[in-house]
């Protein structure tokens, strides 16, 4: 076995990362709990600006992405995201208050691979979608 070998081979053994954009610090720490006890290796920001600069840094495998935040709104963030070579195929769930069609249509258009509205989902459906987009079937 050649080093390139034991560097992939280790490269794909690491838990699947996920980056959390939520700014309500209550909600957040549920998830973020939740989260690190699936598993994951889970890094949060709380608002758009930050989300843009960690998911560059990070290298998440996936986004949870709140729309409502303060300097860059969700849907910035997913357009930036998908417009960026380095982050443009990155799984992105829009977790969000807003029920409304026209926001699940523009979050689609944006090339969201999800949106879950929060009113609508308990913690053990959002893990289920996360498992469903990274290929991690129970």
């Amino acid at each position: 076995m050649d080093n390139n070998t034991v560097i992939a081979d280790a490269a794909n053994s690491h838990p699947k990362r996920i980056l959390l954009v939520e700014d309500d610090n209550a909600l957040a720490a549920v998830y973020e709990e939740r989260l690190k006890a699936e598993g994951f290796d889970v890094r949060r920001v709380n608002n758009g600006e930050d989300a843009l600069s960690t998911a560059l840094s990070y290298h998440p495998d996936l986004v949870l992405l709140d729309v409502m935040m303060p300097k860059v709104d969700g849907f910035d963030v997913l357009d930036i995201l998908r417009n960026t070579p380095d982050t443009a195929n990155l799984k992105i769930i829009m977790l969000t208050a807003l029920s409304q069609q026209s926001d699940q249509d523009k979050a689609k258009a944006l090339k969201a691979d999800d949106y879950l509205v929060k009113s609508q989902v308990v913690i053990a459906d959002v893990i289920n979608r996360i498992r469903f987009h990274l290929g991690m079937q129970q």
